[in-house]
């Protein structure tokens, strides 16, 4: 966590590459680094882009480039420092390279992409079973086979109980380690995501509820004159994104089917809104029929959480200005957007963009009404 003012020190970029265990690049590497961009989003893969420099003598055109040192699935860490306070902001794989060269000098650039640690999860497609065990257990079993990566498994036990005994169905994998992860979240209402740190090369596997608890990131200030920190933040307020949902099952002995009351989706996911949207849309969800009531009760709510978020936030902030890191998958608040918007958030993504000499990180917003819950938030 970066407490420490930014204005009072600069912000050090450290690059670390590598086939397995990355080290600290050659310096002709950082010294042809034009811009650094990662993307960090709740519930999705994770993604960052790096510029570089291509002189036509150089380092990199003449002996990195060729000898693989910007190959595909060569691992990446970026991470910030500020004030002596290390922050890991991407630890992942390259997956992409393009080459733009140019008849002007020093107009020839080499563009790298790449994604998280999670890609490495996607490769392989598997056909495993996993006879009496509920999903975190599924998921905390896959997660480990990462631990060479520095992977530790944060998993939360699901909210409804979902074992079945072995004599009546095995539940089975089929496809890859993240599309069946993100499979279960999403019946869940859970988000899975990886989150570096907080040394380089370590990451946390977090499978569970998306977390809207803890301290507020210091505030969002807009229009309040020389205390604002932000230059235009943009919200929306869609009235038909909340949805009032019904999971129809079948009763075993019976066949007679029946309709299961979904909870309250504030269970797992507190409010924050005084004034919540109302759910214009009414659906039943049919492809729960033929399931068991706990699987059809954690798909209807993990439904109506994705439907719950109906006020959304952007903008754009120079991170010197704002005196800190805005961090995403925490809590922020707003002040100056006026009683309607004003109060906390959620921080649902933060794209980095750094260059020599500036900073700036482009973010969203979300949660679900109007008019903060709290009083005032953190300045």
């Amino acid at each position: 966590m970066l407490e420490a003012p930014i204005t009072t020190g600069p912000v050090h970029l450290t690059l670390l590459m590598g086939p397995r265990i990355p080290v600290p690049v050659p310096r002709q590497v950082t010294d042809a680094l034009l811009s650094a961009q990662v993307t960090v989003a709740s519930g999705q893969r994770s993604g960052f882009q790096l510029s570089f420099d291509l002189s036509k003598n150089g380092l990199i055109n003449t002996a990195l480039l060729p000898g693989g040192f910007f190959d595909p699935q060569i691992r990446v860490i970026l991470a910030v420092t500020v004030q002596g306070t290390l922050s890991v902001l991407m630890d992942g794989v390259l997956i992409r390279q393009e080459v733009g060269v140019s008849n002007q000098p020093g107009q020839s650039t080499l563009t790298v992409t790449g994604e998280d640690l999670t890609v490495l999860m996607d490769l392989e497609e598997r056909h495993v079973p996993y006879p009496a065990m509920g999903p975190s257990a599924r998921v905390a079993a896959i997660v480990t086979r990462y631990a060479q990566y520095g992977v530790v498994p944060l998993v939360i036990p699901e909210l409804i109980p979902q074992t079945t005994a072995p004599t009546q169905r095995f539940d089975t994998q089929e496809g890859t380690d993240l599309e069946y992860i993100t499979k279960l979240a999403k019946a869940n209402g859970y988000v899975f995501y990886l989150d570096p740190g907080p040394l380089p090369g370590m990451s946390r596997a977090y499978w569970g509820p998306e977390l809207r608890l803890g301290i507020p990131q210091h505030a969002l200030n807009v229009n309040m004159d020389a205390l604002s920190n932000v230059d235009q933040l943009t919200f929306a307020f869609d009235g038909t994104a909340r949805e009032d949902l019904e999971a129809r099952v079948q009763i075993p002995a019976t066949r007679v089917s029946t309709v299961l009351p979904v909870p309250e989706v504030s269970v797992l996911r507190p409010p924050l809104a005084l004034k919540p949207a109302p759910a214009l849309k009414k659906k039943v969800i049919s492809d729960t029929a033929k399931k068991e009531p706990g699987e059809a009760l954690a798909e209807a709510i993990a439904k109506a959480i994705e439907s719950s978020d109906a006020v959304t936030g952007s903008g754009q902030l120079d991170v010197v200005r704002y005196g800190y890191v805005l961090r995403p998958r925490e809590l922020v608040g707003v002040r100056g957007a006026g009683i309607t918007y004003d109060g906390l958030y959620f921080v649902k993504s933060v794209t980095h963009n750094l260059q020599r000499g500036s900073y700036s990180q482009n973010f969203t917003l979300a949660r679900e009404g109007l008019i903060s819950l709290t009083p005032s938030v953190v300045p």
